[in-house]
């Protein structure tokens, strides 16, 4: 057979080497750098620039229908007047002024009506009670005149900061439009005064009605007052307060000096007492200001002294000893009698002054009492004489809102002023350019929505964002447009492809100058953003766990035409050219491409292997333009391609291709309707999903996603295709001068060095 020329033996498995451990689905929930919920301007200005050709379409129609219009339309005549006006009247300013207290439901309708005025006049100024009058003075000249026609062409706007209104008229009659809005200005101004008429008619009739109601609480506070007087006996709690202090104090000096005297009079009375039981010495102070006792205690001390003196010359026995002794004994009995009387006046001193402190007590209570009882009776008279005073400002702030009212009754000019007259009126909605630009602006809005509406329906993958949104796993790659695949997709041809083996390892990442074949001509690469997309691609896969080695993927899509045979393709290339022992398996049995890409001989194949005795090693081809890279074709279409996928010997064959190779890529087929991909995907390491922009649908994808949760699947993570987002940033990296090499071996020995530093 052709396709055996390039064949290579399968190695025996090694059986000591490290097995692959179970590698876990990627955690769905993504990092909290993506914004969640709200609106995505990119992918907004992606759809609009999809659009484009929408939205100038519509745009085109749009203003040539507005200037169509504009020149076909009759000349429209506009004039106007300003008139100054108020928002709240002099009269609702009187009855919103009214006291709190009233707490009136008929105050309240007023207050809520004065708050929305500008609203209602607005209203009111274009209502047929403004409006009818106006047709029917006109009906004569302009028969088919009616109100609601002047209602439609007529505009009241207020002036923005300001108590103006701007008032226009349109119309196709210049004539019509000068005769409507002079008798319009009339009309207002007749209108503003019957209005301020009518207000102030309303707070007449409001304040009279108010007037008894409040005379009425006047008088029953006066009553209260009247009766509370009479109740205390009071005419001014403030001047009985003063009195009742003067009273207190009064009373409270006079205890205090009673108490002195009391203490004064009841230690006499203990030095009498005192004086009285010693009979030796008459002497005493408390006796000193008594002078019938200091009489007689003279009288004594003489006599004393007498005696003293005749008995140091005489004998006790002598006739004026004698005498002199006799005149002593009558002495002391005389004045121990005035010293009990002077006593027992003490002793009566001191009863009529406990007395007296007993009464200055029961007073001083009593007086107590009546200021405490004033502190409450004192309030109460504040609160009636305040409640009184309320009452009285009311009914006088009434009274004089009517005089006022009364007043501006007989007063019969209008409130409002027209500040400048009717002009003449002016051809105005003629203007063909404001009408196109008011065309243009209406029809790129509408364009703008048509083509986000038509964006909307037609629910068709365009941002890798959106993908990131619905999938919840993460992005190993996003491989740019490229025209040439297209080109090489459409031809299926090696001469189109342009081979990643061929540029010899990981050096052509620096843009260097690679020798080949043998070293027999140089030739020279420079790598492009499509190819480094693969290296990063790879690259990610590598480095997705750090404990586990991923030796064997699928690489699979939602639909056919995603692109996931190329991808494959490209990927196995990339690994191979960085060193990696690489085996590329076409398990899509349905529609086979690998071969096609490859350019090889697909007569014998995946197929035969498990359905024939054949060795699986006689099958395996080498890539032409990498040695690194073996490819396992489909072979022959089989009648039942998931019976053959799903059998025992398919998984003997994974796993020796495991073993024997770095890694191993099967390309199957897409996964809505087939189960192909779910059978084989469970015995390798995982799932690399390829999505391809502006073609995938998001239910295909949605879908797709549900099945492979279903079967438990782990997914490595999303292959975005076809990107068209600009590389101008990144170009100056792919373009570095060339080296000559003296051997591709030299690039595959320090890539290859890597990597098995990190399967380390």
């Amino acid at each position: 057979m052709e396709n055996h020329q390039n064949s290579q033996p399968l190695p025996p498995e090694n059986h000591t080497a490290r097995q692959f451990q179970w590698l876990p689905p990627i955690n769905p929930a993504r990092s909290g750098d993506e914004d969640e919920g709200g609106l995505n301007l990119g992918q907004v200005f992606s759809a609009l620039k999809r659009g484009l050709p929408v939205i100038i379409g519509v745009t085109i129609v749009v203003t040539s229908a507005a200037m169509l219009k504009a020149l076909s339309s009759k000349p429209i005549y506009q004039a106007g007047f300003e008139i100054l006006t108020k928002p709240v009247t002099v009269e609702s300013q009187v009855i919103s002024s009214v006291p709190q207290t009233l707490g009136n439901k008929e105050r309240e309708t007023t207050s809520e009506r004065t708050v929305t005025v500008d609203a209602t006049k607005l209203k009111l100024l274009k209502s047929p009670k403004v409006l009818s009058p106006i047709a029917d003075q006109l009906k004569s000249k302009y028969p088919t005149i009616s109100e609601e026609e002047i209602a439609t062409n007529l505009s009241v706007i207020p002036v923005p900061s300001s108590e103006i209104l701007a008032v226009t008229l349109q119309d196709s009659d210049s004539e019509k439009v000068k005769a409507v809005l002079k008798l319009v200005a009339a009309s207002y101004l007749n209108y503003s005064l019957e209005e301020r008429l009518a207000d102030v008619r309303q707070g007449i009739d409001f304040v009279n009605a108010q007037i008894p109601q409040l005379q009425q609480r006047v008088d029953a506070v006066q009553d209260r007052l009247q009766s509370f007087r009479q109740q205390y006996n009071l005419i001014d709690p403030d001047s009985t307060a003063e009195r009742l202090s003067d009273q207190t104090n009064t009373v409270s000096q006079q205890g205090l000096e009673t108490r002195i005297k009391l203490n004064e009079a009841r230690a006499l009375y203990n030095d009498l007492q005192e004086l009285l039981r010693r009979a030796d010495d008459p002497a005493s102070i408390a006796l000193s200001g008594n002078a019938r006792y200091q009489a007689l205690l003279s009288q004594l001390l003489t006599v004393e002294g007498e005696i003293a003196k005749e008995s140091s010359l005489f004998k006790d026995n002598t006739p004026n000893v004698q005498v002199l002794k006799e005149q002593q004994q009558n002495l002391v009995p005389l004045l121990q009698r005035e010293g009990r009387r002077v006593q027992e006046e003490v002793a009566s001193q001191i009863r009529a002054l406990e007395y007296r402190d007993r009464i200055l007590g029961q007073a001083a209570n009593q007086l107590n009492q009546q200021v405490k009882q004033l502190s409450v009776v004192s309030r109460q008279y504040t609160d009636i004489q305040q409640e009184l005073k309320i009452a009285t400002d009311n009914l006088n702030q009434f009274l004089t809102k009517r005089e006022a009212l009364r007043i501006d009754a007989g007063q019969r000019k209008a409130p409002w002023q027209i500040l400048t007259p009717p002009g003449e009126p002016v051809p105005s909605a003629a203007n063909v350019k404001r009408t196109t630009m008011l065309g243009v602006i209406l029809g790129v809005l509408l364009g703008i929505g048509v083509a986000l509406l038509l964006d909307k329906l037609s629910s068709v993958l365009h941002d890798p964002e959106e993908i990131k949104e619905i999938s919840k796993f993460p992005v190993l790659g996003v491989i740019p447009h490229s025209r040439e695949l297209e080109d090489i997709e459409e031809l299926g041809s090696l001469g189109k492809l342009v081979s990643l083996g061929d540029i010899g390892g990981l050096m052509q990442q620096m843009g260097q100058k690679i020798k080949l074949n043998n070293g027999a001509k140089s030739r020279y690469y420079t790598a492009s953003p499509f190819s480094e997309a693969f290296r990063s691609l790879y690259t990610n896969i590598r480095l997705l766990s750090s404990d586990t080695q991923v030796r064997s993927i699928v690489i699979t899509s939602s639909t056919p035409g995603e692109g996931k045979s190329t991808i494959s393709v490209h990927l196995a290339q990339a690994a191979a050219a960085l060193g990696q022992r690489v085996l590329l398996v076409d398990t899509d049995l349905r529609r086979p491409k690998v071969h096609e890409q490859m350019g090889l001989i697909n007569t014998s194949g995946l197929s035969n292997a498990i359905s024939s005795d054949l060795e699986v090693e006689r099958l395996i081809q080498q890539s032409p333009g990498e040695r690194n890279l073996f490819i396992l074709t489909a072979g022959q279409i089989p009648p039942d391609p998931t019976k053959l996928l799903s059998s025992q010997k398919m998984q003997n064959l994974m796993g020796q291709f495991k073993s024997a190779y770095d890694l191993v890529i099967y390309d199957t087929p897409p996964l809505v309707g087939l189960a192909d991909t779910k059978l084989i995907a469970s015995k390798t390491d995982g799932i690399v999903m390829v999505v391809r922009l502006s073609k995938t649908k998001r239910s295909v994808l949605s879908q797709a996603l549900e099945g492979i949760k279903v079967f438990s699947v782990p997914v490595l993570g999303m292959v975005i295709n076809g990107s068209r987002e600009q590389t101008s940033l990144t170009d100056p990296y792919y373009h570095y001068q060339p080296m000559e090499l003296e051997s591709p071996s030299v690039v595959e020995k320090s890539t290859s060095s890597v990597f098995k530093q990190l399967d380390q």
